[in-house]
């Protein structure tokens, strides 16, 4: 058996690189996809330090950018040496949730399913903090990587800069100009991303809640005006309120203020179900407002391609909140650092396109 290289969570703040076996073609549509760049999603380091409980061990790792390998008969074209972003949540975009655009609710995989979770779906499809992966129905879930985007920039893309980009666009659609409230927290780079988009897609105002000095200066630097919650989330109350309003805190405190920032008839997008399995909701105050709040885990494959969009005209920069950038062999211990957003690069001396190990 040939082995490779994976970073291993085997439970809190117990990671290491472990020798794993080495994934191979085992079906025609596959791809063996090698990561160039893995961004940390915000969802990460809760998960490397116990705070987000997850069954163990898997490998880390979903938000990728990477170099195919080698390809099944099948794989759609796709030739050794093409440059691929590769949505986090497996989908085989042809069955009906997927023709909707409802990609994360895919018919042919069970719910969950996705890169460096482990078992969380009930498939473990290994992670992107690895020598290789291999990428199932390859022909329609990879993106071409556009000439001239670094892929510390891109990194982003399967995961939470579609997240940020999904709780803005489609309100945005449906009232094109509108203010945006971004109330910011435990999701830091997914609320800055709804910031870059609503700017992007054309917001009239942007404002954005945090008591994280380093958050609001970026967000500031980003074109929004900012308010320092100050710890006083419970007090805060708006100058106004918001159509549009994303609740990227994850806590309770943020979600409140949240929700009685919404003006009435207006939306609320919420990027987490909570730090806990249950959660409290002013039922009556939002019937009263008639607010709709949407809940939900971003449809990557879906939503990917509108933001490489934005992202290829130099509407999006991914890159501006990107804190610090880690080669792979330092992820274990870089993975809880307190920083927004970190990409990984690949420094591993792996498996070429014939298959070699080191």
């Amino acid at each position: 058996m040939v082995n490779m290289q994976a970073l291993m969570f085997r439970g809190p703040m117990d990671l290491a690189w472990e020798a794993i076996p080495r994934p191979e073609i085992i079906d025609e549509r596959d791809a063996i996809v090698r990561p160039l760049a893995v961004a940390r999603c915000d969802l990460d380091p809760a998960i490397a330090v116990g705070l987000y409980p997850m069954p163990a061990p898997f490998v880390m790792g979903h938000e990728m950018v990477g170099e195919i390998v080698a390809v099944g008969d099948r794989a759609g074209g796709w030739q050794p040496g093409d440059r691929v972003i590769v949505p986090f949540q497996l989908s085989c975009l042809s069955c009906a949730p997927c023709t909707r655009g409802h990609s994360n609710a895919c018919d042919n995989v069970p719910s969950g399913t996705a890169f460096g979770l482990g078992p969380h779906g009930g498939v473990d499809l290994g992670g992107a903090l690895a020598e290789l992966v291999r990428v199932p129905w390859a022909d329609v879930m990879l993106l071409a990587l556009p000439e001239g985007i670094d892929p510390v920039a891109a990194a982003g893309i399967p995961d939470n800069v579609s997240d940020g980009y999904r709780c803005v666009a489609g309100p945005l659609a449906e009232r094109p100009g509108a203010a945006v409230l971004v109330v910011g927290g435990l999701a830091p780079s997914v609320g800055l991303y709804a910031v870059m988009s609503a700017i992007a897609l054309g917001s009239e105002q942007v404002v954005y809640v945090d008591d994280d000095a380093g958050r609001l200066e970026t967000a500031a630097s980003l074109g929004a005006e900012v308010v320092d919650a100050n710890g006083q989330w419970g007090d805060l109350r708006l100058e106004r309120r918001f159509p549009i309003v994303v609740d990227a805190n994850v806590l309770d405190h943020g979600r409140n203020l949240a929700l009685r920032s919404v003006e009435a008839c207006g939306v609320c997008t919420s990027v987490s179900g909570g730090a806990g399995p249950t959660a409290t909701l002013p039922l009556q105050h939002m019937y009263l407002k008639g607010v709709r709040y949407e809940i939900g885990r971003v449809h990557a494959c879906s939503t990917a391609p509108a933001v490489l969009e934005l992202v290829a005209t130099g509407a999006l920069d991914p890159a501006r909140l990107v804190d610090h950038i880690v080669p792979f062999s330092a992820a274990a211990d870089a993975m809880a650092d307190p920083a927004t957003k970190i990409v990984f690069v690949n420094d591993l001396d792996g498996p070429d396109a014939q298959g070699a190990t080191r």
